[in-house]
């Protein structure tokens, strides 16, 4: 599959607002792949999105679990989407569990650290998620291209906080 093909099938299912069927189209996509600009672990991420679009998280967790068992790049570490469906499924025990795995292996990619971060946010963690927001900033080269979005949702997060602005709140332009 090639990034082009992939970008219309996602450009027709948000013109025809059908999550269910673009993640069904993928995750067979997915089942079947051997080779392609675009990773079998990337297609099974993007399925996974899809379902939770389409308020199908049990199928979500499956894509994701199945992301992880393969092994290719995602963009970011599928786990951290388990950890976001298990808060999403009320299994926040669970969710705090993988995301302390993922933390304890270390080596952490900025976009993982930043989707973690937005999911505490998202659940009422504000402070989790500013410490991973401000932990992965502070290691982020200023070359990733995920460092510009990375240091704005920190900053949300400190204006949530009531925070005063420090010298990474400055680098956002």
């Amino acid at each position: 599959m090639t990034r082009e093909h992939l970008d219309r099938l996602l450009e027709q299912a948000l013109l025809a607002d059908d999550h269910s069927s673009l993640a069904s189209r993928l995750y067979d996509v997915a089942l079947d792949y051997s080779s392609g600009d675009v990773s079998r672990a990337s297609i099974l991420v993007l399925a996974a999105e899809e379902w939770r679009a389409a308020g199908q998280p049990a199928r979500a967790m499956e894509c994701f679990q199945r992301a992880v068992e393969d092994g290719g790049e995602a963009g970011f570490d599928p786990r951290a989407g388990i950890a976001d469906t298990f808060f999403e499924l009320d299994r926040p025990d669970e969710a705090r569990e993988v995301i302390e795995t993922i933390r304890a292996e270390g080596d952490v990619s900025t976009a993982t650290a930043h989707t973690i971060a937005e999911t505490l946010v998202a659940y009422g963690d504000l402070q989790g998620g500013l410490e991973w927001a401000t932990q992965a900033a502070l290691k982020c080269d200023e070359n990733d291209p995920e460092q510009v979005a990375l240091l704005r949702t920190r900053y949300r997060i400190r204006v949530d906080l009531g925070l005063p602005e420090d010298e990474l709140d400055e680098l956002v332009s």
